[in-house]
């Protein structure tokens, strides 16, 4: 059986709403750990095999796999027939991966960046920065209700995460904001919020 280790209200708790939204959440045992947080509180579970202590951490026998754009796309491999993913061969399946690794690769460090207001020529001339970001979703999103068009997918659930987790701490572009409302207000975004209250 697959073992997800969670922590209530951090960035474990949008592959909560994976699980769900997958219909795979029997598939997996869940177990909560906790975790140090960013005002101080909480402290590494030694029951936590994260080599790092964090979470979501995911094990499916000898294979353990971190970070959520990878836990994503492990899971909706695993489990294509949830339609979350674009499978191998789609034409989608190229962009469905750029905004996973988009994802970790510039938009968690620029807004991270930004959120402490350190700014650097080289961060913004290799990253760009925050508000370039929120253009480039800003520029899709536009035109369409989802980052595949028409078609809801476990890169919106990853991409919008952090919009939904700061809220108003992250100005963005009216396009941007009514894309994560709609990924907010999805059943198992409700669902998820209120097991981990």
């Amino acid at each position: 059986m697959l073992t997800l280790y969670h922590s209530p209200k951090s960035r474990s708790s949008i592959i909560l709403v994976l699980l769900d939204e997958m219909g795979i959440a029997d598939k997996v045992d869940i177990r909560r750990v906790t975790i140090p947080r960013m005002d101080g509180s909480g402290a590494r579970d030694p029951l936590n095999p994260h080599p790092e202590g964090k979470v979501p951490y995911l094990i499916n026998g000898a294979d353990h796999i971190r970070e959520r754009g990878a836990i994503i796309a492990y899971l909706t491999d695993m489990f294509p027939e949830a339609g979350l993913a674009p499978l191998p061969g789609d034409p989608a399946r190229g962009q469905y991966l750029g905004w996973l690794f988009w994802y970790h690769g510039v938009l968690e460090p620029v807004a991270m960046l930004a959120f402490a207001g350190i700014s650097h020529p080289m961060i913004t001339a290799s990253f760009r920065d925050y508000d370039t970001a929120v253009q480039r979703l800003d520029e899709v999103l536009r035109d369409q209700d989802w980052l595949l068009g028409d078609r809801f997918s476990a890169a919106d659930l990853l991409l919008a995460s952090p919009f939904i987790f700061f809220g108003d701490q992250m100005p963005v572009t009216p396009a941007v904001a009514a894309w994560t409302k709609r990924v907010q207000s999805r059943p198992a975004m409700l669902r998820a919020a209120a097991s981990d209250d």
